[in-house]
């Protein structure tokens, strides 16, 4: 994933994870990514992108978009990855089967985000994690931030490919 604030590589969990992971790869191979920006950054929290209204990072609409679908939420006993730093999670609206194309990555341990722990209706399944590049996520995350944790300096996903 290359960002205007410069390159991280994600290791993506297609064999355990093949619906999330094979819907994210999909969308990485159409170019869906490209152009768009992180529309949410919350320090100590994650950094959130994918949102298809955020080619125009001043959008109204920002994080309110997908790919015209969802997906069906995946949550399989044998893939418990919590949502510890450096994980990609599907993000949703908080209902079932509603994620699509939006995903955060995680900067601190949000274990009440995992699917296993009812503490929370939050349910988030892990489909990837960052293998390097984790100073370019820290540097998107200490942005400063406006209003709906919009960062004010647009931060760009430039291009997103598979390797």
């Amino acid at each position: 994933m290359q960002t205007s604030e410069g390159n991280v590589t994600l290791e993506v969990f297609d064999d355990t994870m093949p619906i999330t992971a094979g819907n994210f790869l999909k969308l990485v191979g159409e170019g869906y990514y490209d152009g768009l920006h992180f529309h949410r950054v919350i320090k100590g929290f994650m950094i959130q992108g994918g949102c298809s209204n955020s080619s125009d990072p001043n959008s109204p609409r920002c994080g309110t978009g997908g790919p015209g679908y969802t997906i069906q939420d995946e949550h399989p006993a044998n893939a418990q990855f919590t949502n510890d730093v450096g994980t990609l999670s599907m993000a949703n609206t908080g209902r079932p089967n509603s994620g699509g194309s939006q995903f955060f990555i995680n900067t601190n341990h949000n274990r009440f985000l995992d699917w296993w722990d009812h503490s929370t209706a939050s349910a988030h399944p892990v489909f990837a994690k960052v293998v390097d590049g984790m100073d370019v996520i820290k540097a998107i995350e200490n942005t400063s931030t406006g209003m709906q944790d919009r960062p004010i300096k647009p931060i760009q996903i430039i291009s997103m490919k598979q390797i």
